[in-house]
């Protein structure tokens, strides 16, 4: 196999520095994809070993070669970070240590996934609507737009796409059904879609393929415990950093290292916390860091990230 997935990891730099004061240990790269964000923090850091996880066996084995200079420091798992926590327990009883110091979610699709047009991500090509980040899961794009009902497929569209026609796309979908192919789907939607709305925001396509790899891979269902899970295992002085690619991973991102943050107290601001809450981290920085505008022209897929990140406090 090529090396599909060498590609420029997003905000690489700042990502190599956010680790740099944690503790000798383990960080779980809990979507490793072709190894960037790993291969950077082995190479910076030699204090450090990676867990990286992976749904897309394509991914494990592009980063496996692209690790392969750092062998004994990296473990590479096939599996989804909603499994974190089972993962971490099979090998807490194999003896290795526990606790993380770092936990690194780079969410999304990535270039090489896009640039492969056989795995149906991406309008530019024509392909099977497959869509599946686990090639070894059942459930693909096809099967969530042939099968679903059309108030599902609109909130679908609606909820993960934020595509303002979703309902119009929705019943045009029903209407044209059965529908197998990336390029039958894309030349609905350019029917479809007011020709006013296909003139800005990008392709018209974009928001309905978002939406639809979103539903098939379970993305933000999955989201919110594997980050809870992550923050559980980091060791005081651990940090998790996380780079989201658009509004709905953003807002999940947000919620859970604020309710973290504040140890989930719900009481008044004015009255302080009577409840009890107990803080389990400190944000590094409020609001979401973005790429530079000279990483933008290197990578254009780098523009919509988001990058946050927290620093796990000691508890009583």
């Amino acid at each position: 196999m090529s090396n599909d997935f060498d590609h420029l990891p997003v905000m690489s730099e700042a990502i190599v520095e956010l680790f740099g004061t944690v503790p000798a240990g383990t960080v779980l790269d809990a979507t490793v994809g072709g190894g960037g964000h790993a291969a950077a923090l082995l190479e910076r850091y030699p204090h450090l070993h990676v867990l990286g996880l992976d749904q897309d066996p394509m991914a494990l084995e592009a980063a496996a070669r692209r690790l392969e200079p750092f062998r004994g420091r990296f473990v590479l798992v096939h599996t989804r970070f909603d499994r974190l926590a089972a993962v971490l327990a099979e090998r807490s009883a194999a003896g290795a240590e526990p606790g993380l110091v770092g936990a690194l979610f780079d969410l999304g699709v990535s270039s090489p996934q896009l640039d492969r047009a056989e795995r149906g991500f991406s309008y530019r090509f024509d392909a099977p609507l497959d869509m599946r980040m686990d090639t070894t899961s059942t459930r693909t794009a096809a099967d969530v737009v042939n099968r679903s009902s059309e108030a599902d497929l609109e909130r679908i569209l609606r909820v993960y796409g934020d595509e303002p026609n979703s309902r119009r796309i929705a019943r045009a979908i029903v209407a044209a059904r059965p529908l197998h192919t990336t390029g039958e789907l894309t030349a609905l939607l350019d029917r479809t879609i007011p020709a006013p709305a296909r003139r800005r925001g990008g392709h018209p396509a974009k928001r309905t393929f978002q939406a639809l790899r979103i539903e098939v891979n379970r993305e933000l269902d999955v989201l919110p415990p594997a980050l809870d899970d992550a923050v559980d295992a980091l060791v005081p002085g651990g940090r998790i950093a996380v780079l989201s690619y658009h509004s709905g991973e953003d807002r999940i991102v947000k919620a859970r290292l604020r309710h973290h943050e504040t140890g989930g107290c719900t009481c008044p601001p004015q009255l302080g916390c009577r409840c009890g809450a107990i803080r389990r981290v400190a944000l590094t920085w409020r609001g979401a860091r973005r790429p530079s505008a000279e990483e933008v022209a290197r990578n254009p897929r780098a523009e919509s990230a988001r990058l946050r990140a927290a620093t796990k406090l000691e508890t009583p």
